[in-house]
């Protein structure tokens, strides 16, 4: 009897690599983001799409503060169409993220969700900035 774990087949190679590949397109991670921001140049946009208020209180370093709910054409029409921003909320038990990407896409853009959020930003052990940018 195989094991929980064994009873549904692993997908193929092919398929794995075409599941994990469209992954790492749609998402990416506090560790990749943390190091793009301290060590590389800022190539992306990053979104707190939270409330103000939680922004204040601690966001992460050079993100922009911009609710998910205002995020329409008129707001977006300083940035290039090109412009790739990353985008997070809370944490997985938010879906303030997905509905901000869902909003960029449809305005043309290239997005991607930062994996965990701010609580998976603050488990990976990186500092919060408060205030207002």
């Amino acid at each position: 009897m195989p094991s929980n774990v064994a009873l549904v087949p692993a997908a193929s190679p092919d398929e794995a690599l075409a599941h994990f590949e469209r992954r790492l397109r749609l998402e990416t991670d506090c560790w990749d983001t943390h190091y793009a921001l301290t060590e590389q140049e800022q190539d992306f946009v990053l979104l707190d799409v939270r409330s103000p208020d939680l922004y204040a209180a601690g966001h992460i370093p050079k993100a922009i503060n911009l609710p998910h709910g205002k995020i329409i054409a008129r707001k977006m029409r300083d940035y290039p169409d090109d412009t790739l921003f990353i985008v997070y909320c809370a944490g997985p038990h938010c879906n303030g993220a997905n509905k901000a990407a869902i909003r960029l896409a449809k305005l043309g853009y290239q997005v991607k969700e930062l994996i965990g959020g701010i609580e998976g930003w603050k488990d990976e052990g990186f500092d919060l900035v408060t205030g207002v940018i």
